[in-house]
């Protein structure tokens, strides 16, 4: 239950809802045991009028129209009942749906705060696992549970006061089974769950599992590889349902306890009550009234069950969610927020090591970027240069050494202003599920047509835009899958350039296209950014010799660094990946 600690702020928060609630539940209560006094005046009626035939006297009239009037007092109490359970529903449950709207965007906000190491550590399936399933079991707490669990206590405790009052000793030889289904209840409240904490952990390794065959559906059927992953599917679906009906097992033995204590009592009244009858204790009403009494129990106490498994289910999903919910961002946002931007950028000493890995991808590196002028780097794969655009733009932060941006701390730069001015095109383009104008025109404020199909142009992909039936209004579909490699990086491209940044990062963003194209790209890339910053990384010395200054890589550290023709010229790495390259 301290997991659930986290909640008592939204109760807090919703409380003239709860407590709206909870009167709806107790009006609710008291009009459900109407009945029974009903029924235990029309017994104690029929009973009299049993002794008056005897006794020769009857008053068929009298009596005909008392129980009629009873009937429809009991029928009014139901329609009472009725109502005020409706309005409690609109409270309790309302605020059960509030909650959960809250609780997710509290979720969504957490996850993007989150730094880059955290995205690697958790896989996709279980980010929305816990978002989705996680926050609707802790729904089913915040509503149902909470609900049941005051219309059950507010039962018992006028039910059991209305018998105690009638009849003490009855009172306790019908409700002597219930201890024992207290204690079962606390021994199974553990189990349920260890086992609802094992159901949700094999169902976000299912959704993991299912979500990125979905993505590589592709490389599957490219592979022939659909039966082995039908089998591993099928392998992680029969463990989900193993942990399942494990804990559908453990629930089970609830409900049958609950009815056999029910019947217990039942017959425990009947018995002691018509001895009690005989000797005058108690009337023929009471006996039936006791009756109504055990099985208007019969539903609060078998939903103890339910409720501890609910309550219990959301413990555990709510554990689950404080583990993300305490997650704290590797670093925050600083407070710089310059009139001007400049695009200055230098290196000083930068060597990162990457947390999860323990991999050290940059020793020491150097490098000086002037304000308006361009630097390319080389290198071959895994020599860092990736590494430099993910400090660049503050996926992560330097492990030794600094990172200027117009002579200031990138630590200290609020994050969002420096974003404003950055336009980054990573390795990967990653397209959304809308339309190329959208995607696009993602990073400006407000949509415009005329820098979407400028940037276009630039990017070299407005061609092949207009050749599309709905030319800018083409659906990507889920991660630009309709669109060909080099069509979604010029799409990322266009997208980075449609911002009109002051510093642009080109992550190896043209690997996907071929000689020609590249050089047309450059070509409008090259008059895009002539007055602006910019950083291109990439393995192909056609993409970086255009640059003013360039740095070649190795295993993390720069081992040369000049223009093009000082590079050519000097013999080392450089002039050999142009005699690799080039002369192709």
């Amino acid at each position: 239950m301290r997991a659930l600690k986290y909640l008592n702020k939204y109760f807090l928060k919703y409380k003239w809802l709860l407590v709206a609630g909870a009167f709806f539940v107790i009006v609710s209560v008291i009009f459900k045991l109407f009945p029974a006094l009903l029924i235990r005046n029309s017994f104690d009626t029929i009973a009299t009028v049993i002794d008056d035939y005897k006794e020769g006297n009857v008053q068929d009239e009298l009596v005909r129209w008392e129980l009629i009037r009873y009937g429809l007092y009991i029928i009014a109490s139901a329609i009472l009942q009725g109502v005020f359970m409706y309005f409690m529903r609109q409270t309790i449950v309302v605020m059960s749906r509030h909650i959960e709207f809250d609780l997710k965007n509290v979720v969504f906000e957490q996850y993007q705060r989150l730094t880059q190491r955290f995205f690697k550590q958790n896989n996709t399936g279980d980010l929305m696992n816990r978002i989705s399933e996680d926050v609707g079991k802790v729904r089913m707490y915040v509503g149902p549970a909470i609900m049941y669990a005051l219309n059950t206590g507010f039962t018992i405790i006028l039910v059991i006061s209305i018998m105690i009052s009638v009849s003490p000793k009855l009172t306790m030889l019908t409700l002597a089974p219930l201890p024992l289904l207290a204690f079962l209840v606390y021994k199974v409240a553990n189990l349920i769950n260890v086992k609802s904490l094992a159901v949700q952990e094999q169902l976000s390794t299912l959704s993991t599992f299912a979500q990125e065959s979905f993505s590589g559906m592709r490389v599957i059927k490219s592979y022939h590889r659909l039966e082995w992953f039908n089998r591993k599917f099928k392998r992680e679906a029969i463990e989900y349902r193993s942990v399942n009906e494990q804990l559908f097992r453990v629930n089970a033995t609830f409900q049958p306890i609950m009815i056999l204590m029910v019947g217990i009592s039942t017959l425990i009244t009947i018995y002691v009550g018509g001895r009690l009858y005989f000797n005058g204790e108690v009337s023929a009403g009471n006996i039936t009234e006791f009756i109504y009494y055990v099985n208007l129990l019969t539903w609060p106490i078998a939903s103890i069950g339910w409720v501890t498994s609910l309550v219990q289910s959301a413990a555990a999903s709510m554990e689950r969610l404080n583990e993300f919910l305490s997650e704290e961002p590797d670093f925050e946002s600083g407070a710089h927020k310059p009139s001007s931007f400049h695009g200055r950028v230098e290196f000083k000493n930068v060597s990162f090591t990457y947390p999860n890995s323990g991999i050290q991808a940059l020793d020491k590196v150097n490098f000086t970027v002037e304000a308006g002028h361009s630097l390319g780097i080389l290198g071959k794969t895994g020599s860092g240069k990736s590494t430099i655009t993910a400090l660049m733009v503050r996926q992560y932060d330097p492990s030794e050494g600094q990172i200027l941006v117009d002579g200031v701390d990138i630590k200290e730069w609020h994050l969002p202003t420096l974003k404003k001015y950055l336009g980054w095109v990573p390795q990967e383009a990653f397209l959304f599920s809308d339309t190329i104008a959208h995607n696009i025109a993602f990073g400006l404020d407000s949509f415009n047509s005329r820098q979407v199909e400028q940037a276009a142009i630039a990017a070299g992909v407005h061609d092949n835009i207009i050749d599309f039936p709905k030319g800018y209004e083409t659906k990507v579909g889920e991660r630009g899958i309709t669109l060909s490699g080099g069509q979604k990086q010029r799409v990322s491209i266009a997208r980075a350039l449609a911002k009109e940044p002051k510093l642009m990062v080109f992550d190896d963003c043209l690997s996907a296209v071929d000689t020609e194209t590249e050089e047309l790209i450059l070509g409008n890339i090259k008059e895009a950014t002539s007055s602006i910053s910019s950083m291109i990384i990439a393995h192909r010395v056609s993409s970086v010799k255009h640059c003013e200054q360039i740095i070649c890589l190795e295993n993390g550290a720069v081992i040369e660094k000049g223009t093009h023709t000082e590079l050519e010229n000097a013999g080392g790495h450089y002039s050999e990946l142009i005699s690799l390259q080039l002369e192709q």
